[in-house]
């Protein structure tokens, strides 16, 4: 609790002080952002994370709830369990088509997120929450995840790309106001 400066080393961002305040870019060359890294920093308001990074480990930004927007970057494969867990200021967030695993509550209790861009082409169950406006499918998509929009009561219409051959187990359940669904000849 007495560390004041980052911790990291060549490959991998292991810790920032809870009390850091404000945007933080991490250095280049970096390739993973080890669990619980950025563990509760509350006035953590934006990161910008370098093209080298590949995985986000598990509650990696827990907590920093002051975190308004978080663009992950093409390099990313992996996102830990509980990697934005109660971020609360995220309100939009893009998962790129290079993301092949999303770990439990990735995102839960981000409740302000309101708009989705899914670019993964195959990657397992996951859920955002109930306030989502808007959802948005990348065309490069294969398959709609089990649970994917579950819940997601303020969603009323989605399309899905031709690209897309699997939709998962409940991906659409509970999505009360959806009054417009397109499903392609290719699922």
């Amino acid at each position: 609790s007495s560390l004041t400066s980052p911790v990291y080393n060549a490959h991998c961002f292991a810790y920032m002080p809870t009390s850091y305040s404000g945007a933080y870019t991490i250095p280049e060359g970096i390739e993973q952002i080890a669990g619980g890294a950025f563990y509760d920093c509350s006035s953590l308001s934006s990161i910008t994370i370098p093209e080298s990074v590949t995985s986000i480990g598990e509650s990696a930004f827990y907590g920093c709830s002051s975190l308004t927007s978080i663009t992950i970057p093409e390099s990313v494969t992996s996102i830990g369990d509980r990697a934005f867990y109660n971020c609360f200021s995220l309100t939009s967030v893009t998962i790129p088509n290079s993301v092949t695993s999303i770990g439990d509550e990735a995102f839960s209790g981000c409740n302000n997120i309101t708009s989705v861009t899914w670019n993964a082409k195959n990657c397992s169950s996951y859920n955002f929450g109930s306030q989502v406006t808007s959802f948005e499918f990348g065309n490069e998509v294969e398959v709609v995840p089990n649970s994917l929009c579950k819940s997601m009561e303020k969603l009323t219409s989605i399309t899905i790309p031709n690209s897309v051959t699997s939709i998962g187990y409940y991906a659409f359940y509970g999505c009360s106001s959806l009054t417009s669904i397109t499903i392609p000849e290719s699922v």
